[in-house]
């Protein structure tokens, strides 16, 4: 561990930076309004402590920019999560009152203590995939209150309103068929094409989103794919959220990691296993969406684990949640080969 640790407590206007020596004594503060020249500030600033490393609260989220900047003066940067600061300042005063200097000294102690706290690294093609994916992820978001949106004013248009799955060319030739009787449902009716309008504009930027999300997934080359019911979505949704693979040592790490491993429940002599909450949430769904899919198509390997299981006495629910575990170690014996391949090819490019 460097001699110096740099705790960073990043704002959207401002960050504030505490270092302290390796015996967690203050050397100094600095707070730098945040603009084009924050890091070179900071980098003057530190010049003092030569063996010096940054300890950046949430270098994946408000402080990201400041961190990548930091890795491109070729800084060593760890990631700390707030949770970490948060217990440092609980167990130092036994409360949990911030501010800024408070808060940026605590991650600098967080890093210190914590010896499994995460380097930063600088952002890479997995980053392109979490960009799209996100911004796809909006998009259907978006889409989902217009329908709801839409259906609420259609019912105040037509009897029973619309029953089905609606798309913008249904809702579309349905008002054509209406005839506002009174200025209220005139109002209504130009509501519903406004709506009507968003809709398609959203559709349309759904299908480009696709586009690029499946042209980066293509680029990346990964054997995710590959992966029964796993297509370009679920594929940039896992990549972009894990990035490195290594950072996990084994299957048992990824699936705790991503919430389908079962969380044990002990006292006394009893010991059960129940469903874990935890982990991220987002790499979770991508793998129940490719075991729901496999569990759809009867000619699959996953359909067969799960009916392998159902006649074993489990329920559906459980069945279904041992599947996600099976493919969870497939999708890490997927991002462990396309790791390798990747490493092999930086090795020796020539050769590929």
């Amino acid at each position: 561990m460097a001699g110096v640790m740099i705790g960073i407590d990043p704002h959207k206007a401002s960050h504030t930076a505490v270092a302290v020596s390796g015996a967690e004594e203050h050397l100094g503060q600095l707070r730098v309004r945040a603009c084009a020249a924050q890091a070179e500030r900071l980098l003057e600033w530190a010049a003092a402590w030569p063996e010096r490393t940054w300890a950046v609260e949430g270098a994946g989220g408000l402080g990201h920019l400041l961190a990548q900047q930091l890795l491109s003066a070729g800084e060593r940067v760890l990631d700390v999560q707030p949770k970490l600061g948060a217990r440092v300042r609980l167990l130092a005063t036994g409360n949990v009152n911030k501010n800024d200097p408070n808060d940026a000294r605590s991650v600098a102690v967080a890093a210190l203590r914590s010896p499994g706290v995460r380097e930063a690294r600088p952002d890479d093609h997995a980053a392109v995939l979490k960009v799209w994916s996100k911004r796809r992820r909006d998009l259907a978001s978006t889409r989902t209150q217009v329908v709801c949106r839409l259906h609420a004013v259609l019912c105040e248009l037509v009897p029973g309103g619309v029953a089905k799955k609606i798309i913008a060319a249904h809702a579309a030739r349905l008002l054509d068929a209406i005839t506002p009787p009174d200025a209220v449902a005139a109002a209504r009716w130009e509501l519903a094409a406004a709506l009507v309008e968003d809709l398609r504009r959203i559709d349309a930027q759904l299908r480009e989103t696709r586009k690029k999300l499946d042209a980066a997934v293509r680029a990346s080359g990964t054997g995710l794919t590959t992966l029964f019911g796993a297509g370009p979505v679920t594929a940039a949704v896992i990549i972009g959220e894990v990035r490195d693979v290594s950072r996990f040592k084994n299957s048992d790490r990824f699936a705790a990691y991503n919430g389908t491993a079962p969380v044990e429940v002990a006292s006394g002599g009893r010991r059960v296993h129940r469903l874990s909450r935890r982990g991220n949430r987002r790499v979770n769904h991508a793998i129940h969406m490719i075991a729901v899919t496999q569990v759809r198509q009867k000619h699959s390997e996953g359909r067969a684990y799960y009916d392998k299981k159902l006649a074993e006495g489990k329920t559906r629910k459980e069945a279904l949640r041992a599947l996600k575990r099976q493919v969870s170690d497939a999708v890490f014996t997927r991002l462990r080969t396309d790791a390798q391949r990747a490493q092999a090819q930086a090795r020796d490019p020539g050769g590929q």
